[in-house]
């Protein structure tokens, strides 16, 4: 059901009222430090995916088999190429 123009403005009203009246409670803080490792970790993981894709291609243009790539990722072949191969167009 559709709201009318009033509805929706007293709401937004509700919401800035309760904004400007928030005081933040001792535990509503959280470690910032725990934020930014976790950042940085996945950022690293990222980087290294990357790293790995290539790695892959220039495997696979170096005549290396899917097998012995999924063997090195711990994995197997079949989910590496599906994981890293190209996409091919049907």
């Amino acid at each position: 059901m559709p709201r009318s123009v009033q509805d929706i403005l007293d709401h937004a009203d509700e919401l800035a009222s309760r904004f400007e009246e928030y005081e933040p409670a001792v535990d509503d803080e959280r470690d910032p430090k725990a934020f930014k490792a976790l950042r940085d970790a996945a950022l690293s993981r990222s980087d290294a995916e990357r790293s790995i894709k290539a790695a892959v291609e220039q495997a696979r243009a170096s005549g290396y088999s899917w097998a012995f790539i999924g063997s090195l990722l711990g994995t197997s072949g079949e989910a590496a190429r599906q994981r890293y191969g190209t996409k091919q167009k049907a």
